[in-house]
């Protein structure tokens, strides 16, 4: 992170003083590294995507690839992992005929949004490949695609009717729920989802480059007794590194959670 806040802090300009530049959303729109121009373009935020969807499936096949009873460290490290998404999310949720059917895809989403939130604070990348609209989008409508097809395979004939037109409501109440309904449950939720995700990852960014940006600019620029301000922003800068692991993780958990909840919706009885 200090190594990227070096090319956004402060600079001399002539005959002034030292002028003090934060980071800015020109962050997460690097400049192309190859194939510039074209629909193959590559910049070093898709590198990073690259690189964490890499550590994933690396880290997965080295830890299942000789599965054994009595497991070693790193096949229990990998073996916890899988146990905390069928148990916590999928399982509890969807009991365990259900929670078995999704579970894949449910692990799948959990992993990759925490490995590419995760690269945020990993130097030299220092930018989640969560941060741009693109990943959260699209993770956003496979939950969407899955939630329609849970409900659709559970009852073909009644789910939408159902989720439009809840039961027990008086007829003319649906003027007012029906719309409710269709835009809380088939536009609001992918929105949500990428949304929440999106803006989490992007702010913890901007703030930590914030911190080390400062922290340059008060040791390297201003000097003095500016330099207990340094002092002050690392500490600072550290502490929200820590804070934006714990981010990375949940978010990942709450996004797989709430794909999991609105499967559970759609698999309901009442459907």
């Amino acid at each position: 992170m200090i190594t990227q806040a070096a090319t956004l802090i402060a600079h001399f300009e002539t005959g002034t003083d030292p002028q003090f530049h934060g980071p800015s959303v020109t962050e997460f729109f690097p400049p192309a590294i190859l194939f510039e121009g074209t629909i193959f373009q590559i910049n070093r935020l898709t590198l990073i995507q690259f690189l964490a969807t890499i550590a994933v499936v690396i880290i997965f096949w080295l830890g299942t690839r000789r599965m054994r009873v009595v497991p070693g460290r790193f096949q229990s490290l990998v073996e916890m992992g899988l146990d905390f998404v069928r148990i916590n999310i999928a399982e509890d949720l969807l009991g365990k005929k259900d929670g078995q059917r999704f579970l894949p895809i449910l692990t799948t989403m959990f992993f990759m949004i925490l490995f590419m939130n995760l690269t945020g604070i990993v130097p030299f990348l220092n930018l989640a490949g969560t941060s741009v609209i693109a990943v959260p989008l699209v993770l956003a409508i496979v939950s969407y695609v899955t939630f329609i097809y849970a409900g659709l395979r559970k009852s073909p004939k009644n789910f939408f009717k159902n989720s439009l037109f809840p039961a027990g409501v008086p007829w003319p109440i649906y003027i007012i729920v029906t719309p409710i309904e269709l835009i809380s449950t088939f536009i609001i939720r992918p929105v949500t989802l990428t949304l929440r995700l999106l803006m989490n990852m992007m702010v913890g960014h901007l703030l930590l480059v914030l911190f080390f940006a400062a922290t340059q600019f008060f040791l390297f620029q201003m000097g003095g007794w500016w330099t207990a301000l340094a002092a002050g922003s690392l500490a600072f800068g550290f502490a929200f590194t820590i804070f934006e692991i714990l981010v990375a993780v949940l978010q990942a958990y709450v996004f797989a959670l709430l794909t999991a909840v609105y499967i559970q919706l759609a698999v309901a009885e009442e459907h």
